[in-house]
């Protein structure tokens, strides 16, 4: 049985079922690379920290904040912002589904937590969340060309695609590291929805290189 969740301000979903304890090309987001599996830092003295303060906002009197930036604009910006690449990955109808994405991030290690951002007319969150469990596909530099194929708007981008199943998702082969979740939260925002993912299985392939996107193309890793 599997869990289905619509997008709303904060969805929660329930682990995919046999769990253990898109369509755009890649848009420019944060890329945290803590590992998965590291140890949570430890807890201040005076113990758990409480959570952040609301946003005080525009104090009375003041006038309202100007709001001059463009979708164009803050997208030029981003393109200055060097991320990782990564295929977004989980099962329709039958069918492999993913997209292309480096709007991807760590967001807790304590729980372990993941966070993908992905349009809301994209099939793949339309298939993560009734499936309840996706894969963060992280490619290798040799897999540049797989950035692309699951950015294009070909009606099976898995054509042509080696990958293996677990538990029902397919992993991409010679992918640089693999992570296997469940969906935690869906939670609308904007013309995006960020995914909240709890991966339950993760490797990573020693030696590789990693797929680097900035300013709008594909980019070596210096040893400098």
């Amino acid at each position: 049985m599997t869990t289905t969740a619509s997008i709303r301000d904060s969805t929660a979903v329930g682990p995919r079922a046999g769990a253990q304890p898109d369509a755009s090309h890649p848009t420019v987001g944060a890329a945290d690379r803590s590992p998965v599996g590291d140890a949570a830092p430890p807890v201040p003295a005076g113990g758990p920290a409480a959570d952040p303060p609301a946003p005080a906002g525009n104090r009375a009197g003041d006038p309202a904040r100007p709001s001059g930036v463009s979708g164009p604009l803050l997208r030029e910006f981003m393109r200055n912002w060097a991320t990782g690449v990564a295929v977004v990955t989980s099962h329709a109808d039958g069918r492999p589904v993913g997209c292309t994405v480096n709007a991807f991030t760590s967001v807790s290690l304590s729980p372990p937590l993941l966070l993908v951002s992905l349009g809301r007319a994209s099939r793949t969150l339309a298939a993560l969340t009734a499936e309840g469990g996706f894969a963060v596909n992280l490619l290798s530099r040799r897999q540049c060309h797989l950035a692309d194929q699951f950015a294009g708007r070909a009606p099976d981008r898995f054509a042509g695609v080696p990958y293996r199943d677990r538990d029902g998702l397919p992993l991409l082969d010679g992918a640089l590291a693999v992570a296997v979740c469940t969906v935690s939260q869906v939670i609308g925002v904007a013309d995006h929805a960020l995914v909240l993912g709890a991966p339950y299985w993760c490797e990573s392939r020693a030696g590789v290189e990693p797929a680097v996107f900035f300013a709008g193309g594909y980019r070596a890793v210096s040893p400098d």
